[in-house]
């Protein structure tokens, strides 16, 4: 028999949450790609350099704000420079850096963004 009364517990309707726009989905089926986020962000800037982070989210499928991040963690491993061109930023890959991990250490960033864009 339900509770009524003064100690009969009400449940408030439940409030929408409010909406989160998440990045686009990849469109394939699979959850994972050979390349990292990381790389998919600096070949983004070496193909475009102009582009704003917004864009580069965009084309990668993560947040701004991650872009934000990585964008950082490669200035500061030297594997990127950034200049301010009047509004914006501008980035610039530096091809001759070496990839970080011992497997592929052996190869530089430029033989990478090669393979992948051609330029």
């Amino acid at each position: 028999m339900p509770r009524t009364g003064p100690r009969s517990r009400r449940t408030a309707p439940a409030q929408p949450k409010a909406a989160v726009t998440a990045p686009p989905a990849i469109d394939s089926p699979h959850r994972w790609t050979f390349l990292s986020n990381h790389a998919h962000v600096l070949i983004c800037l070496h193909a475009q350099p102009e582009l704003v982070l917004r864009q580069v989210a965009a084309q990668v499928g993560i947040t701004e704000r991650a872009v934000q991040r990585i964008v950082q963690d490669l200035e500061e491993g030297g594997f990127i420079e950034r200049e301010r061109v009047g509004r914006k930023n501008q980035y610039r890959v530096l091809p001759d850096e070496a990839l970080r991990h011992p497997i592929e250490a052996h190869r530089k960033i430029g033989d990478l963004l090669n393979l992948i864009v051609g330029k």
